[in-house]
């Protein structure tokens, strides 16, 4: 089986290049569910009604999210009819939505989990007794599990690489919207990168608008981000699932950039 994890859709240049790239890498890499991170979908920031149509017309089987999923006010309207559409998991109840779905699959069950992190991060419960809690609650009824680790730091996301190695088939770290060069297959045979990167506007810082962040960054002073255009980058993971023992046996980037 082949998974193909893709970091955070940022605005109408990431859902453009979605668009234009998922169709075909599912095709040519024999891709069986991809999993995409939309919490920045809609001017990169939330998800509407309209973009997360979008990301399930460009492919997207499971859409993750994180730290931006309550932004857009509308997604209280239609979050929890939404099978394969998941916030994280630890954010403190009540909250409307759910932390992790199981998509079937070939005769498996595919677990999908998406938590955040807590370093420089809004409050949250803690992801690591969060993942215990659900592992605990759906490990026997699924063949595979994935998790979107939602967090700003790289060893807060190391931390629970290592944590759950072994204990889930794969954990790939999203919102900091630079790819990682540390993809690998841990010891005990989870898959693992510290951060997707996104598909979105190239020339930008992040996503946003580079005129702006660098007034904030120069100035000190309250500037509002924007969205960029123009040339995208399209960052992804894919990861070969072993269809007798559902173990990660091979890990690789995908990362394409537009000309400038």
């Amino acid at each position: 089986m082949n998974i193909l994890l893709v970091g955070d859709i940022c605005g109408r240049t990431g859902r453009t290049a979605l668009l234009r790239y998922l169709p075909n890498l599912k095709r040519e890499r024999n891709i069986d569910i991809a999993i995409v991170n939309g919490e920045n979908s809609a001017g990169g920031r939330g998800i509407t009604r309209s973009t997360l149509d979008e990301m399930y017309r460009a492919g997207a089987d499971v859409i993750t999210s994180g730290n931006h999923i309550w932004d857009k006010k509308e997604i209280v309207n239609f979050i929890d009819q939404e099978a394969f559409l998941i916030r994280p998991a630890n954010y403190p109840d009540p909250a409307p939505g759910k932390g992790y779905c199981i998509y079937p699959l070939k005769a498996k069950n595919i677990g999908v989990i998406n938590l955040s992190g807590r370093s420089f991060m809004p409050p949250m419960d803690c992801p690591f007794q969060k993942i215990d809690q659900i592992l605990k609650r759906i490990s026997h009824e699924c063949d595979i599990i994935i998790l979107d680790f939602h967090a700003e730091t790289t060893s807060e996301k190391i931390a629970m690489g290592w944590y759950l190695d072994g204990r889930i088939t794969c954990l790939v770290g999203t919102h900091t919207h630079v790819q990682t060069a540390d993809e690998q297959i841990l010891p005990q045979g989870t898959a693992y990168i510290t951060d997707l990167g996104m598909v979105g506007p190239r020339v930008s810082v992040l996503g946003m608008e580079k005129e702006k962040v660098i007034e904030r960054f120069k100035y000190c002073r309250p500037v509002r981000f924007e969205t960029a255009d123009g040339a995208a980058v399209f960052s992804a993971l894919q990861v070969q699932i072993d269809d007798k023992t559902n173990k990660a046996v091979h890990i690789e980037r995908v990362l394409i950039n537009e000309p400038y």
